[in-house]
């Protein structure tokens, strides 16, 4: 009898996952909840033929090299900077993303540090924490939505569902994107386009909702800083290495940015040969004007239990061989 293929998984995944799986490969797993060196991983698949990975994850020329059986490499994201997929191919294996189910949860993440960044919610926690609460007083006073502009950069699924759900706060949302949406597209989301420096001088919020490439690293640099509105807020949620950093610390310091909310770090991005090896103090340092959350944007229990389970029937259809419901073709 053939020998079952040798399926790797990188990231801890929920057991309904292993179920899904067991009995059809030999599973070699990782349910530490810690990332492993990428020498181990690497080690580990140099036998596999499919390996199930996931944000911290890269695979380039010489991983392939090394896992010269590698057929299937199933994606639990929807992002896939870190992979090079045209190497992939090369090699002969199929790559597969999960293209829609981050989409709800990563739009509600940036409407939760939208809310918690104008309205002063961290810095409030802190002062009420510290014991300097004795009742009102008149201070903290923030940025609500209500009547203000949203502007964002990139109106792809996770900014038309963002749109979606800012309709109830009375907001304008404004955008810019490559590929405009229709009329009837834009009156269900409630947008309108605008020139991308129009949305950069007009919004009292700006997001950028882009991929990571090569046009739109640094996107946010200190030239479009300069261009936004004075007091305005910029929300990232999509790459780290969409907004420079450093940039943004010197904004905050200059007065011109009122505050930064990230989900999303420029030191994640490993495929970049020179990222950062962590967040800038200055941003760190800035406790008063800036939100910080460490990558939670799809950290909804269901949702990632779901995530993984698309990736795993991925790699169930090449085990049985069909085309990857979701591979990159």
């Amino acid at each position: 009898m053939a020998e079952k293929p040798k399926v790797v998984i990188t990231h801890w995944v929920h057991p309904e996952v292993l179920e899904l799986l067991d009995g059809r490969c030999r599973l070699l797993t990782n349910q530490s909840k810690q990332t492993l060196p990428r020498r181990e991983i690497k080690d580990r698949t140099a036998d596999a033929q499919a390996i199930m990975v996931f944000m911290p994850d890269t695979i380039d020329e010489s991983f392939l090299a090394a896992c010269p059986h590698l057929k299937m490499v199933a994606a639990a994201l929807k992002g896939y900077d870190n992979f090079d997929v045209a190497a992939i191919r090369r090699h002969g294996a199929w790559f597969s993303i999960v293209p829609d189910l981050l989409t709800i949860p990563t739009a509600e993440l940036a409407l939760g540090l939208l809310i918690g960044l104008g309205r002063n919610i961290l810095a409030g926690d802190r002062h009420l924490r510290g014991g300097g609460f004795q009742g009102w007083r008149p201070r903290l006073y923030g940025a609500g939505l209500q009547g203000r502009t949203l502007g964002i950069i990139g109106l792809g699924r996770v900014g038309r569902a963002l749109a979606r759900r800012l309709i109830g706060f009375e907001m304008e949302v404004i955008y810019f994107d490559t590929q405009p949406l229709d009329a009837e597209q834009e009156a269900g989301c409630q947008v309108s386009f605008r020139p991308y420096h129009q949305v950069l001088a007009a919004s009292d919020y700006l997001l950028p909702l882009v991929p990571l490439t090569s046009q739109t690293t640094h996107l946010i640099d200190r030239r479009a800083l300069a261009a936004m509105k004075p007091g305005a807020f910029l929300i990232n949620v999509c790459r780290g290495s969409v907004v420079d950093e450093e940039a943004v610390a010197a904004a905050l310091q200059e007065g011109h940015l009122a505050g930064y909310g990230a989900d999303v770090f420029e030191m994640e991005d490993w495929a970049r040969p020179d990222r950062p090896r962590g967040i800038p103090d200055a941003l760190l340092a800035d406790t008063e004007r800036t939100l910080f959350t460490p990558h939670l944007g799809s950290a909804v229990d269901q949702v990632r239990r779901e995530i993984a389970l698309q990736a795993a029937r991925n790699i169930l259809d090449w085990l049985e061989g069909r085309t990857p419901r979701d591979a990159l073709v």
